[in-house]
């Protein structure tokens, strides 16, 4: 304690952090950001247009639909949080960010991958009701209920970060002030505190510990009910359409998880602090491209409904068309 003291007394208090982020990487920076850009872009146009897709077509106005909406309404925000900052440091080689914008952007980045976790559980309790209580899935997952638990997830994901982030506001920083990453994450951001960080570390872990496990736990429990009751279906039609239906969203799971999992649920350690900024990718810029692909390519309903609208698109294009020409 008396270290963190010295050095908290001995050094002016930092007005600034860098975000390293990939800047050791001169020559390949232009092509990063290139692919980075380009993932972004498709990403947030992709996922736009799931959410136009289940609000225009009535056939997708089902439970399962409204929460791929809203985890499409996710992916937009969750990678903005960080995306356009990186690309931005690296178009322009700046690094610096305010101790307040640094704190924001933890805040609001951990706020949605925690909503990530509780709307993926939700929608894995959404597919055990309708599956293992298909007569009354539609009265028990009514508008309000799809609606309470939708917000429930965004409350919950919001609530938990918040001690969190204020426990982070109140420590002091010295002239080190490098973070070896792209965004403010926790790790790499407390490796720069002066003052001692024990008791912050074990809260967040304990709350990692609670959100990603216990979210992935009621995960397995939902699908092992699931597994159960289609073993019990009569016909193999049965259980092949059930597992199509579920598929996607265990996919998705299996890709967040394995990620998530790896980087927060274990304790801080500095010698995996560069590993971590690697695999971050995966969650907070790749998965939010890979998730609308997977639910649409992965189901019919949604790729009727994409094939009936680009049809009514390309009619109504002709039509204004020959009217122009006339």
């Amino acid at each position: 304690m008396e270290i963190f003291k010295m050095r908290c007394y001995n050094q002016t208090t930092v007005s600034e952090f860098l975000l390293v982020g990939f800047s050791m990487l001169n020559d390949a920076g232009s092509y990063i950001f290139i692919l980075i850009c380009i993932i972004y872009i498709l990403s947030v146009t992709a996922n736009t247009f799931i959410i136009i897709i289940v609000k225009s077509e009535p056939r997708l106005h089902k439970p399962m639909y409204f929460f791929i909406g809203g985890l499409s309404f996710l992916e937009i925000w969750y990678p903005s949080v960080t995306v356009p900052r990186l690309l931005w440091a690296l178009l322009t080689k700046e690094e610096s960010i305010s101790p307040s914008g640094c704190l924001t952007q933890f805040f609001f980045h951990f706020s949605f991958g925690a909503t990530e976790n509780f709307l993926l559980t939700v929608m894995a309790i959404d597919r055990f009701v309708a599956i293992c209580n298909p007569l009354r899935y539609l009265l028990i997952m009514n508008q309000s209920t799809c609606t309470t638990l939708l917000l429930g997830s965004w409350i919950c994901g919001f609530i938990v970060v918040v001690v969190p982030c204020l426990q982070i506001s109140k420590l002091s920083f010295s002239l080190e002030n490098e973070i070896d990453h792209y965004y403010c994450d926790f790790a790499p951001l407390i490796k720069l505190s002066c003052t001692e960080t024990s008791h912050i570390q074990k809260m967040v872990f304990v709350s990692s510990c609670f959100v990603i496990l216990g979210c992935f736990l009621a995960i397995i429990v939902s699908y092992t009910c699931i597994i159960q009751a289609t073993m019990n279906f009569p016909t193999s039609f049965g259980r092949q359409k059930t597992f199509s239906t579920c598929a996607s969203h265990l996919i998705v799971v299996i890709i967040f998880y394995a990620t998530t999992i790896f980087m927060f649920v274990r304790p801080t350690t500095g010698d995996l602090i560069h590993l971590n900024k690697i695999i971050s990718v995966i969650p907070s810029i790749v998965t939010p491209l890979l998730n609308p692909i997977i639910y649409t390519l992965r189901n019919n309903e949604v790729k009727e409904a994409i094939k009936k609208n680009f049809q009514n698109l390309t009619i109504k294009t002709q039509t204004n068309f020959t009217f122009l020409s006339q």
